[in-house]
């Protein structure tokens, strides 16, 4: 935890905020000097220099999970690749479609991919989304070009040309409110230029990020763009796993039952305009489900 520190030089009094921690065996200190007051935004402050912290202590942790799985994985035949691919599917699109109200349960999931089984007494919507779904998550994994909007646009036609054509794979061209949100999203008008200026920012900081936060600020920026009627969240989800395995790192699947802090996280960053409350929900979650 973050503290602050005063420092006494002559008839001068200096206050830093600083905090300790262990990288491997080592025990480290970040300090920033803040004044020669301590200034009213001190809890903020002390909250960057957290989230600094906690960035540096990660990294290496990411770092290492990368390693091991590149080992594991060239180790694996394909046919395991393959079967660890297709449950990975299954999960992933069963709680990124049920976080979007899907009313198809795990085990309708499984029978439709694994078996070709249609599920019975469920909406045909949710069961042809499911299968669009599952053609973009293949279509993402086979795409070995750059992120541009037009395989985007692609992606989201496939999700819903079975079941919503007239917004498949085109930008909305009305506003649009998330029920039980608090954040406001822009107005279609102005979606074209934010989408220019998200794969601008893209092409600048693809290189220089490290890729799982790298994942969690495209899924922010696109998220909250919120450049189609429906189907946001799961191209979202979708796009963040595309930077993961463009750059090879396992993918991650954000769980129905862990949606309130997903929610919670997101919507922090969105109000306050403060990337860091979502990244450090994501980069934690990456860690705790490959560690």
């Amino acid at each position: 935890m973050a503290t602050v520190k005063r420092r006494k030089i002559g008839k001068q009094t200096y206050y830093y905020v600083e905090h300790s921690f262990k990288i491997g065996k080592k025990v480290k200190v970040l300090s920033k000097y803040i004044g020669k007051k301590v200034p009213y935004n001190i809890g903020d402050l002390k909250d960057n220099l957290e989230y600094e912290v906690m960035r540096l202590t990660v990294f290496s942790k990411l770092k290492g999970i990368k390693s091991k799985y590149q080992k594991e994985q060239s180790r694996l035949p394909k046919e395991e690749k393959e079967k660890l691919v297709e449950d990975f599917l299954v999960h992933f699109i069963y709680d990124s479609s049920k976080i979007e109200g899907s009313s198809l349960s795990l085990n309708d999931t499984k029978g439709l991919f694994l078996h070709n089984i249609t599920p019975k007494n469920k909406p045909l919507k949710d069961v042809k989304e499911a299968e669009g779904h599952r053609e973009a998550f293949y279509s993402m994994l086979d795409f070995k070009g750059q992120l541009t909007l037009e395989i985007v646009n692609k992606w989201h036609e496939m999700m819903f040309k079975n079941t919503k054509n007239y917004i498949a794979g085109k930008i909305r061209p009305h506003r649009i409110i998330v029920t039980g949100s608090r954040a406001v999203f822009p107005y279609p008008e102005d979606v074209p230029k934010l989408l220019r200026e998200f794969f601008q920012w893209y092409e600048k900081e693809n290189k220089k990020l490290n890729p799982v936060e790298l994942a969690a600020q495209v899924h922010l920026k696109f998220v909250s763009i919120h450049p189609f009627a429906d189907g946001n969240g799961r191209i979202s989800r979708l796009l963040a796993n595309y930077i993961l395995k463009k750059n090879g790192y396992p993918l991650l699947n954000i769980k129905f039952n862990d949606r309130m802090a997903y929610y919670k996280s997101l919507e922090a960053s969105q109000i306050n305009d403060k990337p860091k409350y979502f990244i450090r929900y994501f980069l934690k979650l990456y860690i705790k489900t490959n560690d």
